[in-house]
């Protein structure tokens, strides 16, 4: 009669363990690196909540993915022009998925607030906070 013996199982679990480990750490690092940062370009100035962003190209991403996604950042050439709590809103059922941002009314000779600012392709957004 043969008889089992766990000495020999043991590489083998320890292997598999291994193996599910480096999968596991993939699956977390491939997620985090998903961002929601979109690239806008403004033809003339907008504001957000405390400062106005002449016409140019910036960075709109949320500040810590992992922990909240309240905070939006906004940045041009590396440079933080804004960060602020936003609250979480629906895009409205006829908005494009391609249209990133709501403008607020504005007077002619004042830059546009942004209302909310929607990261491409998705349904749910970040509404600016103002007082």
């Amino acid at each position: 009669m043969r008889t089992f013996s766990f000495s020999r199982l043991i590489p083998s679990l320890i292997i598999a363990l291994g193996i599910i480990v480096v999968v596991a750490a993939y699956a977390v690092t491939s997620h985090a690196a998903t961002t929601n940062a979109n690239t806008l370009t403004f033809s003339r100035s907008v504001a957000l909540p405390g400062v106005v962003l002449p016409a140019g190209t910036y960075v709109f991403d949320i500040a810590n993915p992992n922990s909240s996604q309240d905070v939006v950042i906004v940045r041009q050439n590396r440079q933080v022009h804004y960060m602020g709590f936003t609250l979480p809103v629906q895009r409205p059922p006829r908005m494009p998925l391609d249209q990133p941002v709501t403008l607020r009314e504005a007077r002619p000779d004042s830059a546009a607030p942004i209302d909310t600012w929607f990261p491409l392709g998705s349904s749910s957004g970040h509404q600016f906070i103002y007082r």
